[in-house]
């Protein structure tokens, strides 16, 4: 009989693995336990808080045996805070264990061999002092058991509020201001926001840092348009930090959990404070989207245009674009560069961006990028075929002046770039978009991630027919946390690459002409025209598989081959069928 464990069951275990989330993992008899603020080859006494069927949640009641990675946290509260999860590891086992954790991925999620993956991978690219590197915090205001008001981080999987006002992953500054702001609030009597009645004023506060100019920003989320003494506190705040050059005022009074409201003004200074990466000067406003770590940012970036390996001719898409960091970065060696992001401001300051530093060949798009590029790509596809037929017709261009024909030529190098730069948020990119970059096919795709799980799921598509992985390297821009920046370098398969030469005898060739050179674009249409509805090369290659037509291996290895790609409905699988049949390729 099995033996069963309960909640408040006191075992020693040792900790033989990490899961992603930087929990220790042991076993008891089998039963795997997962532990906070344990590593690899601790011997430790633990606690079940939380018991299930085949593993349970644990925590850590004494370490009996250290391992030899363990060292002492150098901050009093990271085991309180939680923000930090790996300061009782070694920097040099944390690189490793990050390393690990993405190549994990990408064989497991993305299906690589591993043989392969290790033969691609660049070395990660680790920090000097692992701390001090966060040009932005952001601190929940609240309250202590005496009712006096605190700043800090929230304790893991609660919004209960751990007070500290020197986290050792921002800058020492930080400190200073923070404590001016709670001296200011018991001062004038300024109430902290309670999430769970709505009432109370200051909720967050954003602080931001220019690490090469110096310059800092002060944003204050608040639950109202305005509070008494705000010249008061501004008068504070630059007199006791002179280095602030924007005081800002968010306005939040949604009962939400996102840090930040849609109205932003100046109290006091500028809009924005500049800072310079590659020699690339940016204005960053309360709510750009800005790497955190600038340091690593810039050596992650020389890594994205290394892969992009531009000459100065080519055409780039650069999708996730936020302030124009990476596309201002492929301006300078590109041709042009076109980027997309959702956020209005973001565009703006992007092209704020552009103008500072005399950037005239980027031009920038607000929207989602799964919606923007698809929509350029269908639009501008379709008015190229009008364009094809209607010189047929006439005999000669449509395009009827030198300006005519230049403008198009732009339009066919956004249509059909050289490169095309990703860097989604954690979610990563959307089917629609991964889609249009296969239709789009350009000769490289660089891919910059902040998650690897998701990562891996986008490299198994784009891999699935037209590009090969060639390069992966991991930058690790959020040191002593799980997380973890990786770029990858695709790129486009040669028709050389798509076909193997073997020796068949005639009588034994099952595939028939129409199989061999029936293209997807030629599915797609019949099945538009018949149908009046899009299916993808996804689709596509589904179906195709179902019937013994195979795709080129690309060093990938499927557990699941013959597995219904998910969420693709019946009537798109009948229609591709019909296609094929009408195609003679079944």
């Amino acid at each position: 009989m099995e033996k069963t464990y309960k909640k408040d069951d006191l075992l020693e275990i040792t900790i033989e693995d990490m899961s992603e989330e930087g929990l220790g993992i042991g076993k008891a008899d089998g039963y795997a336990l997962f532990v906070k603020d344990t590593i690899v080859g601790d011997r430790c006494r633990v606690k079940i808080m939380k018991a299930k069927k085949n593993y349970a949640f644990a925590h850590l009641e004494e370490v009996l045996s250290p391992s030899s990675f363990r060292i002492e946290p150098k901050c009093p509260k990271s085991k309180a805070c939680g923000g930090c999860q790996l300061q009782v590891m070694s920097y040099e086992a944390e690189l490793k264990f990050k390393e690990n954790k993405v190549k994990n991925n990408l064989i497991r999620l993305g299906g690589f061999s591993e043989d392969f993956i290790e033969s691609i991978k660049e070395p990660i690219v680790g920090m000097g002092p692992p701390f001090r590197y966060r040009n932005k915090a952001q601190y929940p205001v609240g309250y202590d058991k005496e009712g006096n008001p605190v700043a800090g981080f929230y304790a893991g999987r609660t919004h209960n509020i751990i007070p500290n006002t020197d986290c050792l992953l921002g800058k020492e500054v930080n400190e200073k201001i923070l404590k001016c702001i709670l001296s200011f609030m018991k001062e004038e009597k300024i109430s902290a926001y309670d999430e769970n009645t709505g009432k109370g004023l200051l909720r967050h506060v954003l602080i931001r840092e220019g690490f090469s100019t110096g310059e800092i920003m002060v944003c204050l989320i608040v639950n109202a348009k305005s509070f008494d003494k705000e010249d008061k506190l501004c008068r504070m705040l630059t007199g006791e930090i002179p280095e602030i050059k924007s005081i800002c005022l968010n306005t939040n009074t949604e009962n939400t959990n996102v840090i930040m409201g849609d109205s932003t003004r100046v109290l006091w200074g500028k809009e924005t404070i500049e800072d310079e990466l590659g020699g690339v000067k940016f204005k960053i406003s309360a709510r750009s989207f800005y790497q955190i770590n600038p340091v690593q940012t810039e050596r992650l970036y020389s890594k994205a245009l290394e892969y992009a390996n531009l000459t100065g001719k080519e055409s780039v898409w650069d999708l996730y674009c936020g302030i124009g960091t990476i596309s201002l970065f492929l301006a300078k060696k590109a041709g042009c560069v076109y980027g997309v992001e959702i956020i209005p401001q973001a565009i703006s300051d992007a092209k704020e961006n552009a103008r500072i530093n005399g950037i005239t060949n980027a031009e920038f798009f607000v929207g989602k990028a799964e919606e923007v590029l698809p929509e350029f790509y269908e639009k501008q596809s379709n008015k190229t075929n009008r364009d094809k037929t209607a010189e047929k017709a006439v005999g000669k261009s449509a395009a009827g002046n030198s300006d005519g024909i230049a403008a198009e030529d732009k339009k066919t190098d956004m249509l059909h770039p050289d490169v095309i730069v990703v860097d989604p948020p954690r979610k990563g990119c959307d089917e629609k978009c991964l889609e249009t970059m296969l239709q789009m096919e350009p000769e490289r795709i660089v891919y910059v991630s902040c998650d690897s799980a998701t990562l891996a799921r986008d490299l198994k598509i784009l891999c699935a027919e037209k590009y090969e992985l060639k390069a992966w390297q991991c930058y690790d821009q959020f040191s002593r946390t799980v997380h973890v920046e990786t770029v990858a370098l695709l790129s486009k398969l040669s028709e050389a690459k798509h076909h193997i030469n073997v020796k068949l005898d005639m009588d034994e060739l099952d595939v028939t002409t129409a199989e061999t050179k029936t293209t997807y674009n030629e599915i797609r249409d019949w099945v538009k025209e018949k149908y009046g509805f899009n299916v993808t090369n996804l689709n596509i290659a589904q179906v195709k598989r179902k019937y013994g037509i195979t795709e080129q291996e690309n060093h990938r290895k499927s557990k699941y081959p013959d597995k219904k790609q998910q969420g693709t409905p019946d009537e798109k699988i009948k229609a591709i069928e019909d296609a094929m049949k009408h195609l003679q390729m079944i």
